[in-house]
């Protein structure tokens, strides 16, 4: 669940690569979709959100709580991968939607035969693609962290870059970070993850034992934290290098 309106990732095209995104706006979430199968992406969003929407009328407390909640027997596909997300990392099932949602679409784009899909949900991304893609990234006044952007590779692919903020935003958030960023191949796993780790970050201090604590959780691939302008990285994150 991303914390910052203006997004903390961003696909940022480089290698003379000629993508193009198109903004979809559902209820209260805007996506940024790069995919020629558009309405297959939007339907599917679309759909799910109804999905989850139903469940949650049935069960409000999924909605409402800050730790991991049992299942019930009903349980659309999204509200497992969130579940079994926030019981991975200790938070609320909630803060695994976003990139719950950009995966799902990207799933059913893929699935309708095309060769790529690139949904960014808030700052939660979920990429499938035969080429390398670049993400930017973005943790408000830094501009050291501003000129930075992951390299993507195709075999490291399909992937999850989610980012939380304690700094920027109005979703409810407990810490203190400029940005924290998470990557793994599961996107409600690094979305719950990264808001985890926006939540225990409050002072530089903090970013140590938060990277440990992240890169831990089975599942997830890497962990980049900003605080302060203080930068901590751990696991096996995608290549960083400077936009242009």
């Amino acid at each position: 669940m991303n914390k910052n309106p203006i997004n903390p990732v961003n696909p940022v095209e480089k290698r003379n690569t000629k993508r193009s995104y198109r903004t979809f706006v559902h209820k209260e979430a805007e996506f940024r979709i790069c995919c020629d199968a558009y309405e297959t992406v939007t339907l599917e969003i679309i759909r799910q959100r109804k999905i989850l929407e139903d469940y949650i009328v049935r069960h409000p407390e999924f909605q409402t709580s800050l730790t991991p909640i049992e299942l019930k027997p009903d349980a659309p596909l999204s509200a497992r991968r969130m579940a079994h997300a926030a019981e991975r990392v200790g938070i609320g099932p909630m803060a695994a939607v976003a990139g719950t949602m950009a995966q799902l679409a990207v799933e059913a784009a893929i699935d309708s035969g095309v060769k790529e899909a690139i949904v960014e949900n808030g700052g939660d991304i979920y990429l499938h693609s035969a080429e390398p893609v670049t993400i930017g990234l973005f943790s408000g006044g830094d501009k050291t962290v501003n000129k930075l952007a992951f390299a993507i590779e195709p075999q490291d692919m399909p992937l999850a870059i989610c980012s939380s903020s304690g700094l920027m935003g109005h979703s409810q958030s407990f810490g203190q970070c400029d940005l924290a960023t998470v990557v793994a191949k599961d996107a409600a796993l690094a979305d719950a993850a990264a808001t985890q780790a926006a939540n225990n970050v409050k002072t530089v201090k903090d970013i140590e034992p938060t990277l440990n604590k992240i890169a831990d959780i089975k599942g997830i691939n890497g962990i980049l934290i900003v605080k302060d302008r203080k930068i901590g990285l751990s696991g096996q994150l995608p290549q960083l290098v400077k936009m242009t």
